[in-house]
């Protein structure tokens, strides 16, 4: 039993609604640094894809993922046809149906409202620094809103730095080499949560699928390295189980 002189330790308390906001605000801003250039390299990508200033932003803020809204934009200005652009969409969008199970049993209590609005901000950033908060912190009852700060300073962030990109993207000279932050925003979220097997195996088998399909048309390479990945994942994953499913 954990004592102290004699009397026992009392449970850590549970943080306040405030203080679990600033806390997700405080956690996800180390990443803003690559999501900022990120989202510059889109405002750009989207205008010279073809898309309107206009159906730039919007894009931003109705599908709201950089990985998917980058796809788009590459597929969109090489004329793919809609149902790849489409399929390609949905298939890399896939990963949040993990990221949504993964948070299912800490969000679960909340209205369907409260949902709703954390599932369009659960991205990879947000759910990367608070799924680390719900697994190894005290839970409490304003859990969510560590999501929720996390999630919206990312959204204005993302924003913010669509628009930039849209109206000032012709005057920013290459040698910033802004879309170097893409790759590198993936990594810093990436790396710290690849931990088993099948982590391991679904990361490299896409990264070796999208080097080895560069020479593929309509840049079908970012659908083969995604299915990939995700086969490569689940299949480590489903024979590295105990027999019988015992531990």
């Amino acid at each position: 039993m954990a004592e102290t002189s004699g009397k026992f330790l009392a449970p850590p308390k549970a943080l306040t609604a405030r203080a679990e906001f600033w806390a997700g605000v405080r956690d996800e801003t180390p990443l803003m640094f690559g999501v900022i250039p990120f989202g510059l390299v889109f405002g750009v990508l989207g205008v010279e894809s073809g898309l309107s200033s206009l159906q730039t932003i919007l894009l931003s803020s109705i599908l709201f993922g950089g990985a998917s809204q980058v796809v788009f934009a590459q597929l969109w200005a090489a004329g793919v046809p809609a149902f790849i652009v489409g399929g390609s969409v949905c298939v890399i969008n896939m990963r949040h149906l993990l990221y949504s199970a993964s948070m299912a049993i800490y969000l679960r209590p909340l209205s369907l409202r409260w949902r709703i609005l954390l599932g369009y901000l659960l991205t990879d950033e947000a759910f990367a620094v608070s799924i680390r908060r719900f697994q190894h912190e005290t839970p409490g009852p304003f859990q969510h809103f560590h999501l929720l700060g996390s999630g919206l300073l990312l959204w204005v962030g993302w924003q913010i730095s669509t628009v930039f990109g849209v109206v000032v993207g012709e005057t920013i000279p290459e040698s910033w080499s802004l879309s170097f932050a893409i790759p590198l925003t993936f990594i810093a979220v990436v790396a710290p949560i690849l931990k088993s097997r099948a982590d391991l195996a679904a990361a490299v088998t896409a990264g070796s699928l999208a080097v080895i399909g560069q020479p593929l048309p309509w840049n079908s390479w970012l659908l083969l390295a995604a299915i990939g990945g995700i086969l490569a994942g689940w299949l480590v994953h489903h024979f590295n189980q105990p027999a019988g499913g015992a531990a």
